[in-house]
C-alpha cells in the first residue's frame, strides 16, 4: 500500500510539473527549422513572423537553417525531434509533394508531426532573360512550343516550387524543356540574371526587386486573380492559360507529441503576428498574402496538406522524376 501511495504521488508531482511547465511555457528560445538556405523566401518568411512571435511570446524565436533534400532532411529531423515545445518548423509545398518526390520517405507528413498554423501565401511569377526575344506572353507562349528544345529552364533543386511551377508549365503548354537545378532561388536567379538559362518560375518574395528594376523579362504571375503588390501584372490565366495556379503556402508544424497548450500558445503567437502591421506591410511588399482564418488552424493546415498530397501526387508521378 505504501509503495502505491509514493507510486501515485510520483505521478501527481510529475503531472503537476508538466502542466505547470505547459502553463509557463516558453521559459527559453524556441527553434524555428527552416529547411532551406538564409535569404531564401522560406527563411524570410520565417524570420519576419519570428520577429513579431518573440514580442508576444516574451521569448527569442531562432530560425535554424537545416538544409538538404528539398526539405525533407529538416522535416526528418524534426519528426524525431523532443516534443517539448522548443522546437517548430516552417515548411511550404514540399510538405506536400515529398511523398511522390521521394522513393524513401523517413517520416509520414500527415501522420508523425502537430499541425499548428498556416501562415502565408506567395505567388510565382514567370520570368525570362532580359533579351529573351519574346515580349509577351502570346509571343512567349509560341516561342516556348516552337523551340522547347532548345529551351533552359531553371529552378531552385528538387521538390523546389520553382521545379513544380516549371512541371505545370511544361505540362500546360504541351512540351519539354531542358530543366537546369540549382542549390537554391539565388543561384538558380543569378543564373537568369546572367543570361545562362531562359525561363524561371519564383516566388514574389525573390522576384519584385528584379522586375521592378527591369532585370528580367515578366510574363505574368500564377494566381488566378492578380495581386495586391503589383495590381498592373496580369495573370497566366487570364492571358490564356486557364485554370494556371500555382502558389507557395507555408505551413508551421511541430514534433509529434507536443502538449496542445503549447500548440495553442503558439497557433496564438502566429495569429498575433500576422496582425502586425509591420508583417502586413513586410508582407505586402513581398507580394504573399495572410491566409483566411480558416487556415488558422490545426485542422485546416492538416486538411490542406491532405488535399495538396492528393493535387501533386499524380502531376509528379506522371512527370517521372523521382529521387532515392
Amino acid at each position: 500500500m505504501q509503495a502505491k501511495r509514493i507510486l501515485f504521488a510520483a505521478f501527481a508531482l510529475g503531472a503537476a510539473s508538466l502542466s505547470f511547465a505547459q502553463a509557463n511555457w516558453p521559459t527559453k528560445p524556441i527553434t524555428l527549422v527552416v529547411p532551406f538556405a538564409a535569404g531564401g523566401p522560406t527563411d524570410v518568411v520565417a524570420r519576419t513572423l519570428g520577429a513579431s512571435m518573440t514580442k508576444s511570446l516574451g521569448q527569442t524565436i531562432v530560425v535554424e537553417n537545416k538544409l538538404g533534400a528539398g526539405g525533407t532532411v529538416a522535416a526528418a529531423a524534426v519528426a524525431r525531434g523532443n516534443p517539448d515545445g522548443y522546437t517548430f518548423f516552417i515548411h511550404h509545398n514540399g510538405m506536400a509533394t515529398a511523398p511522390a518526390l521521394y522513393r524513401k520517405l523517413s517520416y509520414d507528413p500527415l501522420k508523425d508531426f502537430e499541425y499548428v498554423s498556416q501562415a502565408v501565401d506567395v505567388p510565382m511569377t514567370l520570368l525570362a532573360r532580359k533579351d529573351f526575344p519574346a515580349n509577351n506572353f502570346q509571343e512567349l507562349q509560341a516561342y516556348l512550343k516552337a523551340n522547347a528544345s532548345k529551351i533552359n529552364l531553371a529552378n531552385a533543386g528538387l521538390g523546389a516550387v520553382s521545379q513544380l511551377c516549371g512541371l505545370m508549365l511544361q505540362h500546360a503548354l504541351g512540351v519539354k524543356f531542358t530543366e537546369v537545378p540549382f542549390q537554391g532561388t539565388a543561384p538558380a536567379m543569378n543564373a537568369l540574371l546572367g543570361g545562362q538559362v531562359d525561363i524561371l518560375c519564383d516566388q514574389t518574395t525573390q522576384t519584385i526587386p528584379q522586375i521592378k528594376a527591369g532585370s528580367v523579362k515578366f510574363y505574368g504571375v500564377t494566381t488566378k486573380n492578380r495581386i495586391k503588390v503589383m495590381p498592373d501584372a496580369p495573370t497566366l490565366h487570364e492571358q490564356g492559360l486557364k485554370d494556371f495556379e500555382v502558389v507557395v503556402w507555408h505551413g508551421i508544424y511541430a514534433p509529434k507529441g507536443t502538449p496542445k497548450p503549447i500548440l495553442d500558445k503558439m497557433n496564438g503567437a502566429i495569429r498575433a503576428a500576422l496582425k502586425d502591421p509591420a508583417v502586413v506591410q513586410k508582407m505586402t511588399e513581398l507580394g504573399a498574402e495572410i491566409v483566411p482564418d480558416s487556415k488558422l488552424t490545426s485542422e485546416g493546415l492538416h486538411s490542406w496538406l491532405q488535399s495538396e498530397i492528393n493535387k501533386w501526387g499524380p502531376a509528379i508521378k506522371a512527370s517521372g522524376k523521382f529521387a532515392d
